[in-house]
């Protein structure tokens, strides 16, 4: 709106020069390059970054299996720091070393993280492999991924919006810049007879 107003207002003024016309037109050209380029942009790379990582979810379910894993026994794991309020999450699971069984049905055997608060032998829980039944991270869950291309697309938006206005801003920088050294130069030629009796006549 303010663009608006600047475009009517210098319309047929005396008054007007050519870089208060630009920086209107700028001004106007940004205002809509936000509110139209900017949305669509950030929902193209929103549903662009949706469609590959739902792809990476499906490949991940398809790739990684859930089995079950027996802890053997557990292992010492002295942590750097032993205060409990300075502790993160990953501190207060557990390292075990467990058995269990691959898909292809492959015996396996190693040191696991869980989250079992008393990690004795024999006690079950699962962990996610591959289909050799290597260890491997939990897939990538659809409202995830959802969650990470919503994300994706409201950074994009601003990311667009903000190198507009940066864009125009900068032009306006340089507009003024001109003016100032357009005023300093006619000042230059008055500057000398400002004031004086009969000048100009």
């Amino acid at each position: 709106m303010r663009a608006m107003r600047g475009l009517w207002r210098w319309r047929g003024n005396p008054l007007r020069r050519t870089t208060d016309l630009v920086e209107a037109w700028a001004a106007l050209a940004a205002l809509v390059l936000i509110l139209v380029a900017a949305p669509l942009i950030g929902a193209a790379v929103g549903a662009t970054a949706q469609d590959a990582l739902q792809r990476t979810v499906r490949e991940q379910r398809h790739a990684r299996h859930e089995v079950v894993a027996t802890v053997v026994r557990r292992l010492d794991h002295h942590r750097l720091d032993p205060d409990p309020e300075t502790a993160t999450a990953r501190d207060a699971r557990s390292h075990v070393l467990a058995n269990w069984r691959g898909p292809d049905g492959t015996a396996r055997h190693g040191a696991v993280l869980t989250g079992l608060e008393q990690p004795r032998p024999g006690k079950h829980f699962t962990v996610w492999t591959d289909a050799h039944g290597r260890l491997v991270p939990r897939p990538l869950d659809s409202v995830t991924a959802t969650t990470h291309a919503v994300l994706a697309g409201f950074g994009s938006t601003a990311a667009v919006a903000g190198l507009v206005e940066g864009g125009r801003r900068l032009l306006v920088w340089r507009l003024v810049r001109r003016r100032y050294a357009r005023l300093d130069r006619a000042w230059e030629k008055a500057g000398p007879d400002w004031g004086r009796t009969g000048t100009g006549a």
